[in-house]
């Protein structure tokens, strides 16, 4: 049998290239190195793994430290005078005794509520149950909490021919069953941040408003891929932006190794300010999945405009307005992602630092984990409860339980 004739083009040829030679920096051996089974370990070796473990991770610890001694001596200086340097752009720090007034002023008076969501699922063959909850606190107790359920229904009632439905349902899932499930997560996941930050900004009375995460994220700046929800998400940033303006969001796993690197750098209450938000969202209009229903317009401040250009304007316009920085909110806290409106971004950064000094090495802000505890604790479990004896009264307690 012949081999099949597969051409490689120069360009993909030149990406794995690079993708090869990335992992050998990275992990000091070859692709083909590191996949050959012979050189693995046969079975558990605590005395050699652990001399191994403490041998990198020592390593690693001296080289991070030598860089951190370089991004003082050289970056932080950049960050202050950069041509696009954002609004109080730069390395700064923060006394305590201002971070006691922010504690006493705003903190545990109520000033500041938080807001953290959850969604859950139940998925059977028959139905798939969506929840989506939302808690908001403050330090004065829970401000409420929200939730929603969704009820998917793949085999509807009433069918005239249960058989060509079925098929055709089967023939639907067979060409399009993946990019079902990947949109059906999108949107869920763009429903959850669209109710966080609808509630943060409608129901909270606070002075400062506190989320989690990115304020923009993929998800809503794309509507999940709807038109409606894109609107309906960048008019709600953009209210948030352009009118609330007190808010910071900070990220509880942030992915921006270079910021993270920034930030490493920092000594206990200094933050940085680094960039604008728009800087890091231009490389996603590339994509061609932000055209979003080309043909269709919408009207910004009166103004009509193709849809394709609401995303490109929301971050000339609106992300523009929105800083990113790192903290660090004590010794032995690692350093945190936070984003905040550029006129208040130094207030915001001293909110981030105040409450993060309450969870010692953690340095997460205590409220955004209360309000992320008060939305397990209301809604839990629920949902599995209830749709398990709603389908033992049906007559099928065990039919769609799945280990």
């Amino acid at each position: 049998m012949s081999s099949p004739n597969v051409s490689t083009s120069p360009s993909s040829a030149s990406t794995s290239s690079k993708t090869a030679a990335q992992f050998e920096r990275d992990f000091g051996q070859t692709l083909l190195e590191a996949v050959n089974v012979s050189n693995w370990s046969v079975g558990p070796d605590l005395a050699g793994e652990y001399q191994r473990m403490q041998s990198e991770v020592s390593d690693a610890v001296r080289r991070e430290n030598a860089v951190q001694k370089q991004i003082r001596e050289r970056v932080f200086p950049e960050l202050e005078t950069r041509k696009t340097r954002p609004k109080f752009g730069g390395r700064h720090a923060a006394s305590l005794d201002d971070l006691q007034r922010v504690h006493r002023g705003l903190l545990f008076n109520g000033g500041v509520e938080a807001c953290d969501g959850t969604l859950k699922t139940h998925s059977t063959v028959p139905l798939t149950i969506h929840q989506i909850g939302v808690s908001m606190v403050t330090y004065q107790g829970a401000s409420g909490s929200w939730k929603q359920r969704l009820f998917r229904r793949d085999l509807r009632q009433r069918i005239e021919d249960p058989v060509s439905e079925a098929l055709s349902l089967l023939e639907g899932r067979a060409r399009q069953g993946l990019d079902q499930e990947g949109s059906g997560a999108l949107i869920q996941q763009t429903l959850l941040q669209y109710a966080e930050r609808a509630i943060l900004m409608d129901r909270s009375n606070a002075v400062w408003r506190l989320g989690h995460g990115n304020p923009v994220t993929y998800e809503l700046l794309t509507g999940g891929g709807t038109l409606e929800m894109m609107e309906a998400s960048l008019n709600l940033l953009r209210r948030m932006v352009e009118k609330v303006q007190k808010f910071v969001y900070i990220a509880s796993s942030p992915r921006e190794q270079l910021l993270l690197t920034i930030g490493a750098a920092l000594r206990p209450y200094e933050y940085a300010i680094v960039q604008t938000l728009n800087e890091r969202l231009d490389d996603w209009l590339h994509q061609r999945r932000f055209d979003v229903e080309a043909g269709a317009s919408l009207h910004w401040d009166g103004e009509t405009l193709p849809s394709t250009e609401w995303i490109p304007r929301f971050i000339k316009k609106v992300a523009s307005r929105i800083v990113v920085g790192v903290f660090r909110a004590s010794e032995a806290a690692p350093p945190l992602v936070f984003y905040a409106h550029d006129d208040h971004a130094q207030a915001a950064a001293h909110i981030a630092i105040a409450d993060g000094m309450l969870t010692g090495p953690r340095g997460f802000p205590l409220l955004l984990e209360i309000a992320r505890h008060v939305g397990r604790e209301v809604f839990g479990q629920g949902i599995e409860e209830l749709a398990q004896s709603a389908f033992a009264a049906a007559g099928e307690p065990w039919r769609y339980q799945y280990a």
